[in-house]
């Protein structure tokens, strides 16, 4: 049966990097693309920035890719999460050979919960002076997500995995969050350790090989990954995957990128490691792999897009992976 894969290219340099992660999946198997919109220009058309259509597709495809959303990304990202049921988001932070890091040595997975925290969207102006924002933390999804932290770390082989929060001053939520975690990983015999979020933030920029899998609240994970993307040569290199029981929607870390949108120079490689998460999660794990060493390959070798030094264009580089496969 034919995998079905809506593709949603977004705003900004989504509609260069997409296509290009399109094609690198057209050489490497048979899929079923839909293509859908989402985004600033669609709601700029129709009055909003998410058609039911594309959502529906989403929620019913074996898996999404999505590119980009400018000023309506949080009317875009957070409602698609909800529509494959997304409870974790994973994000690798890794640097590559070639690649100018600040910190070589960094190799980090970030699990971040994805349905709460300060995103889960409780927010009120209660007056001129006074705005409110309701932070929402459950043992349910706190447990869910340190369950498959345990999985995570048991399938790929690491060591066990470390919980950044500051359960020291948001005693009750964070509190929640790092008992449930603690405890569903002292239940299935995975080893742990804690830093405080703030401690980590220091600690990771000075010796990142210090730490391994980072299992986060979602406002957490969010900023610490930003952090680590500035160690490995910036956010053009970080995929991420939102998954949910059965179905999931990759997407690079990086946004728009408005300031070089049209000009045929954004860096594909967040989004071509995207889709070999992509693969993975519709097991077809060695063609994923195949994909991933592809642009590792000319991450190393080049060509290079300008963010990384060169002057290469999206579709040189895009050229060269498919070269390689």
């Amino acid at each position: 049966m034919t995998d079905e894969i809506v593709v949603i290219p977004g705003d900004g340099i989504g509609q260069e990097v997409v296509p290009a992660a399109v094609r690198v999946l057209e050489e490497v198997g048979e899929f079923e693309f839909v293509e859908a919109e989402a985004g600033d220009r669609v709601k700029e058309e129709t009055g909003e920035a998410l058609p039911r259509e594309t959502y529906d597709l989403v929620a019913s495809a074996d898996a999404t890719l999505f590119g980009a959303a400018g000023e309506t990304a949080a009317d875009v990202i957070l409602p698609l999460r909800r529509a494959v049921h997304s409870f974790v988001n994973v994000r690798p932070a890794k640097a590559y050979p070639g690649v100018d890091a600040l910190r070589s040595e960094t190799d980090l997975v970030f699990l971040r919960e994805n349905t709460e925290g300060v995103y889960a969207g409780h927010e009120d102006r209660l007056s001129d002076d006074l705005s409110t924002l309701t932070r929402v933390v459950t043992d349910s999804a706190s447990r869910r997500l340190a369950k498959y932290a345990c999985e995570f770390v048991s399938t790929d082989n690491h060591d066990g995995f470390t919980v950044a929060h500051k359960a020291n001053v948001m005693r009750e939520t964070d509190g929640r969050f790092r008992e449930a975690v603690l405890s569903v990983a002292d239940e299935r015999g995975v080893d742990t350790d804690e830093v405080l979020m703030d401690a980590f933030a220091t600690r990771v920029c000075l010796d990142p090989k210090q730490f391994d899998v980072v299992v986060c609240p979602n406002l957490a994970g969010d900023v610490l990954s930003d952090l680590a993307a500035g160690l490995v040569g910036g956010l053009g290199l970080l995929p991420s995957a939102n998954v949910g029981p059965q179905r999931a929607l990759f997407e690079p870390v990086h946004g728009t990128a408005p300031d070089i949108a049209g000009e045929g120079v954004a860096n594909p490689s967040a989004t071509l490691f995207s889709a070999a998460m992509l693969l993975e999660h519709l097991d077809h794990d060695e063609t994923g792999a195949n994909v991933r060493s592809a642009v590792e390959s000319v991450l190393e070798d080049g060509p290079r897009t300008p963010d990384l030094g060169g002057d290469a264009s999206t579709e040189d580089v895009t050229a060269a992976v498919v070269d390689r496969l």
